[in-house]
């Protein structure tokens, strides 16, 4: 080898190998082969018999010892792990092989107790191509022997390096429109191919694909094309892209002609219609063909333009600058200059920097050329206060090569770019440039003199740099003999594409700046930073683990996968959630005069695609999907031979006879399995032909061939023959992973899984509940990184976890933890105990169920429904409506004394009574609700004359009723109220919207019968809406709805099942938190056991109900608010607080049941 590391040592105290001088500043060894070679792998060690050595290190390579280009692995590393000490020899086999003749060793990192030393091998092998050279007004036509030529195969191949940005590298075309062009088009390839007739077929068939990403960097590059049929393979530097083109033709026709450099005009040699290409290509094969070989031996076949066989090399030298905070190139100028004229190249992606600074004669006054989001600003500053600027170009930072020139002379400054027409700025005075000028960043040692970075100094790359039409010549900056540097690196551009391959997912948009990237997710349905995690949820059963009730949804099937979102139906109901996928043909259908000849056919495509259908499927517990088939005179079998006259085609594509059920290898209907066909000598009711109609409906529930994608019907061609057919919408239900679980019962116990494939993004999410303080929940070991989730500060891996965890989902796969738990020791499939899991599974009254995959509500004693409990049941009375709901058994409702189901108790002090509802209304007086009993003892809540809400007890037949006003204010306002009542002997607790108020009852007078004022308010009914009506633990209102048939519902008048919410919500809204709570508490009552109200309650007779989440929401906090100051005034007092007793039952969102909660990470 040679090296050209200057003022190195190749012995050193007798030591062998390489080591540069401490002082000197350009530590490579450079190693010439003399020829390029394909080099396939290198090695090191370190100076023979010295502590010298280097530790990591760099490997460059260049054709021509000047423009010199970093090799990285396949990860993008571009460092390699060097050596340990000065003997061992360290050997790496490249990821690919280069293609080069010179090698440069660059360290990074060295013998921490030495110094850097180097012996190096190179392996590799001898390397011939063939070589053209274009000089941009070249090319090379290939002409067949043919007019024109059809191919259904083709491959082709090349390598090449560019000096521009664009050219057509190669083209063909026919008569037809067919055509091929692969064009460099602002460093990137695109491929674009059309295989059909662009008059009969205009684009259907055209495809474009692109590829690769400042391939103009003056290296070689690799490019193969490979198409069969329809399919096509492109591959870039062993990045490959598959397409497939569209249309009906499956061939290529091209006229005449293949030509390679250029797309010449017919007739016109030297004429082209694009731009041709300017570089270099070798080993160009079109099908075999060595192109450049028949070239070189000038064969007739081969038509050459300007082409020479020899690769001349650019004499262009980059420099690299490698800091946004330290980096410059500080040059002299000719003091005897009066104009100054700068002219460089740059290519970076940084949208901010500083290009350029010239201090000019004239003191504090100098010129200062920006990088500012993208565009250029020339900025004149004649003093600290006063300057002015020019600002042009866009999207500059946009990793292409752009040309600044910079010209000043006299009273002008002008600025231009790409050779677009300069902008001028006029000056007051004649500028004269100094004795310096800076590219980049500010040194440090004139920030004494004003030069400071106002944004972040220029990193990217710089050539062709000429001061006053004299070029700069960066070896001798290099060797010290020119200017001054910093950070920066010489013959090499370190301009990388981190959107190459494009790491954002689901279709994320890369940008980047020159240390990394970043991914713009708006519109994916995606979030995070390669736009990986899912925003949406799995599955309509998680949906409904949110609140949410029945609607269309979006869910995301595979998380993070790389299938997008779909939009179903969620129908969640109360034992179960259905997922509902709709198609385009979901009406009947009638069929006449088909035939096996000429049959009728129905395809269905569906809201989402056969990927999401088939993973939504998967996750399911069980799918169905319904077809109604009514035939006459139309079989679906041959009675003679059972030869399938219609089908349907599974989601694969595959043929399906059976008609219902789930056995899909039984050629048969519904009626069959269920052993009632109209005829048992066939297994189908239209198998008898018969001239009536009749119907074969069944339903299709094997998973694996859901949905139907396709019916084919086939005998309706005879007289009178016909079939009407519909295919339903696909029906899920269930998420097999969202309770896929498993408990942990020793710490040594672990379930094992493959290798996790994270590569650059990774998501896990899994739900815990333990009673453990620590514990690993997963943990994944590579060769040298690892990942581990623990609870606390876990210290050791062996400290297993204990507890349960359930849908562990990592990168949108979720584990199968029930069926590893299966086969191993001390771990068990399912979590038991979801409902003591959380507290707020099911919510007002509502009862959790365990099951064996999840829970359900039971909404029984809930005024509410769906399947969470929280779903409102409204009615809308119009005048004269009532609804009277009798209770069956009135004897073992007065004598259940359960604090939680009692009803109303009789002969009982402590007898007590809940009730809740809410109601909107315009109309005064009205009867809210009245419960009268067999013994004239009753209770009433009528709204009065004045709006005011009023509750009226009768407990004693013999003493006056006692009247209870919460508030004075008139309720009768068309805004939604919500009432809440709990009596408990002679307490009684009462909620208003905002009010809370405590009210002891007390009994006087004898007045017999019901009151006057109240058979006034009964008189004029209700008209109004009415909500969630809970009395103790009945929910009358719901029970009479739903059970409108029944002995025991009343209903008079025409009632409407409606949403009081959405009625509150358009009406005007009003405050009331200027009311205030107001409360007063009246002892020294009598107490009379008579006067209690009673177990015999004969009905209770309702004309309300309705609730509105929001307000709910918004009172659960307000009441806690209040109870907390209520309880610490009655603290004070050291009086009893009675609704502390009470406030678990009427805020049940705060009960636990147990201490293991549910967690999610």
């Amino acid at each position: 080898f040679q090296s050209e590391s200057t003022q190195s040592e190749i012995s050193h105290n007798g030591g062998g190998g390489w080591a540069p001088e401490r002082t000197d500043r350009l530590r490579w060894l450079q190693v010439d082969l003399r020829e390029r070679v394909e080099v396939t792998a290198v090695a090191t060690q370190g100076r023979f018999g010295s502590p010298d050595w280097v530790t990591s290190y760099m490997l460059l390579y260049s054709d021509t010892g000047r423009a010199w280009k970093q090799f990285r692995q396949e990860d993008n590393i571009g460092t390699f792990p060097g050596n340990t000490n000065s003997d061992g020899t360290v050997h790496h086999k490249l990821s690919h092989s280069i293609r080069t003749r010179f090698l440069r060793f660059l360290p990074v990192d060295w013998s921490p107790g030495g110094w850097m030393g180097l012996r190096v091998e190179v392996y590799g092998c001898a390397y011939k191509s063939d070589v053209a050279d274009f000089n941009g007004r070249s090319s090379l036509l290939y002409r067949f022997n043919q007019k024109s030529t059809s191919t259904v195969k083709d491959v082709i191949s090349l390598r090449f390096k560019s000096q521009r940005a664009d050219g057509v590298l190669v083209h063909g075309e026919g008569q037809r429109g067919d055509y091929i062009t692969l064009e460099l088009h602002k460093g990137r390839l695109s491929l674009h191919i059309n295989l059909d007739d662009a008059k009969m077929h205009p684009s259907s068939g055209h495809v474009s694909v692109f590829l690769g990403s400042l391939l103009d960097d003056q290296h070689w590059h690799s490019v193969l094309i490979e198409r069969f049929n329809k399919q096509i393979n492109f591959t870039v530097d062993r990045l490959t892209k598959h397409v497939r083109t569209g249309g009906l033709d499956d061939s290529l026709e091209v006229d005449y002609e293949l030509s390679f450099g250029g797309i010449p005009l017919p007739g016109k040699p030297g004429t082209f219609l694009r731009k041709n290409f300017h570089g270099c290509m070798e080993n160009l094969y079109y099908n075999g063909v060595n192109i450049i070989d028949l070239a070189k031996r000038r064969k007739p076949q081969i038509y050459s333009g300007n082409v020479t066989f020899t690769c001349s090399e650019p004499q262009l030298v980059s420099a690299t600058f490698l800091s946004s905070s330290s980096s410059f190139l500080s040059l002299p100028l000719d003091a005897a200059t009066e104009t100054l004229s700068v002219t460089f190249q740059f290519q970076t992606w940084n949208r901010e920097g500083m290009l350029l600074s010239a201090w000019l004669r004239r003191e504090s006054e100098r010129l200062l050329l920006l990088l500012v989001h993208g565009q250029l600003r020339l900025t004149h500053h004649r003093s600290a206060l006063q300057s002015s600027d020019i600002v042009i170009g866009q999207a500059l930072s946009d990793g292409q090569w752009h040309t600044v020139s910079i010209s000043m002379g006299g009273f002008q400054v002008s600025l231009s770019v790409d050779d677009k027409p300069p902008s001028t700025m006029q000056l007051k005075d004649i500028a004269q440039p100094g004795r310096s000028l800076v590219i980049g960043g500010c040194p440090s040692v004139l920030t004494n003199q004003g030069c400071r970075n106002p944004t972040m100094a220029y990193q990217g790359c710089m050539r062709s740099v000429i001061i006053n039409n004299q070029p700069i010549n960066f070896n001798l900056v290099q060797q010290g003999l020119l200017g001054n540097y910093s950070k920066l690196q010489f013959d090499i551009c370190g301009i990388r594409d981190r959107c190459l391959p494009n790491y954002c997912e689901h279709d994320g948009e890369c940008s980047q700046s020159w240390n990394t990237f970043f991914c713009d997710c708006s519109g994916t349905g995606y979030t995070g930073a390669t736009c990986h995690n899912s925003i949406f949820e799995p599955s309509c059963e998680a949906h409904r683990l949110t609140g949410s009730a029945s609607g269309f949804f979006s869910i995301d099937p595979d998380g993070s996968g790389p299938l997008k979102s779909t939009v179903v139906y969620c129908n969640i109901t109360d034992d179960k959630v259905w997922t509902v996928v709709n198609h385009n043909s979901t009406e009947m259908v009638r069929v006449q005069g088909s035939s096996l000849q000429k049959p009728h056919v129905m395809k269905f495509n569906y809201s989402a695609s056969l990927e999401q259908l088939r993973t939504l499927v998967s996750k399911s517990e069980q799918c169905q999907q319904e077809v109604v088939y009514l035939c006459r005179k139309s079989r679906l079998f041959n009675t003679w031979d059972g030869t399938p006259l219609s089908w349907w085609l599974d989601r694969a594509g595959e043929r399906r006879t059976y008609w219902g059920g789930f056995l899909p290898g039984v050629q048969q209907c519904a009626c069959s399995l269920d052993e009632n066909c109209i005829d048992m000598n066939h297994f189908c009711n239209c198998d008898a032909d018969r001239s009536s109609w009749e119907n074969d409906t069944g339903v299709l529930s094997y998973k694996e061939h859901l949905p139907v994608t396709e019916i084919l019907i086939g005998d309706t061609n005879r007289s009178g023959s016909e079939a009407i057919y519909r295919v339903g919408s696909l029906h899920c239900y269930g998420d097999r992973f969202l309770w896929n679980a498993a408990s942990f019962y020793q710490e040594s116990s672990y379930l094992h899984f493959p290798t996790l494939q994270a590569e650059l993004s990774v998501d896990t999410s899994l739900y815990f509940k333990t009673t453990a303080p620590s514990g690993v929940f997963l943990e994944h070991l590579g060769t040298k990184d690892f990942i581990r989730v623990e609870l606390s500060g876990t210290a050791s891996r062996q400290r297993g976890f204990l507890g349960c965890i359930r849908s562990l989902n990592i990168n949108g796969m979720t584990l199968d933890l029930e069926e590893r738990a299966k086969m191993t020791p001390g771990v068990s499939s399912g979590c038991p105990g979801h409902c003591s899991s959380q507290n707020s599974l099911c919510h007002n009254r509502g009862k959790c169920i365990e099951k064996s995959s999840g829970y359900v509500c039971d909404c029984t004693h809930s005024a509410y429904g769906g399947p969470n409990c929280k779903k409102e049941v409204s009615v809308s009375f119009e005048s004269g409506s009532s609804v009277t709901y009798t209770f069956q058994e009135p004897f073992s409702v007065m004598r259940n004394h359960s604090r939680q189901s009692s009803a109303i108790f009789a002969q009982s002090s402590n007898s007590r009574e809940s009730i809740a509802f809410s109601f909107l209304t315009t109309q005064t007086p009205a009867m809210l609700l009245t419960v009268n009993t067999y013994h004239q003892q009753y209770m009433a809540i009528i709204l009065a004359h004045n709006g005011s809400l009023q509750i009226w007890y009768r407990l004693n037949r013999d003493k006056e009723p006692d009247i209870f006003t919460p508030m004075s204010l008139n309720l009768a306002n068309g805004e939604l109220h919500r009432v809440q009542i709990h009596r408990e002997g002679r307490d009684m607790y009462v909620q208003v919207s905002f009010a809370f108020l405590w009210q002891l009852l007390t009994f006087s007078m004898n007045i017999s019968g019901v009151d006057e004022e109240v058979l006034q308010a009964g008189s004029r009914g209700f008209i109004g809406c009415l909500s969630s009506v809970q009395f103790n633990h009945l929910a009358p209102l719901k029970a009479a709805i739903l059970n409108r048939g029944s002995s025991l519902v009343n209903v008079l008048g025409n009632l409407v099942e409606s949403n009081c919410g959405e009625l509150a919500d358009k009406s005007s809204s009003r405050s009331l938190s200027d009311t205030g709570s107001r409360g007063k508490k009246l002892t020294n009552a009598a107490q009379s056991d008579s006067a209690v109200i009673g177990g015999l309650i004969a009905a209770v007779v309702l004309i309300t109900l309705c609730a509105l989440g929001v307000m709910t929401r918004f009172l659960y906090r307000h009441r806690h608010e209040r109870t907390r100051q209520m309880a610490s005034v009655k603290e004070k007092d050291h009086q009893p607080r009675p609704e502390l007793r009470y406030r678990a039952e009427l805020d049940l969102h705060s009960a636990m049941r147990d201490s293991r909660k549910e967690y999610f990470i």
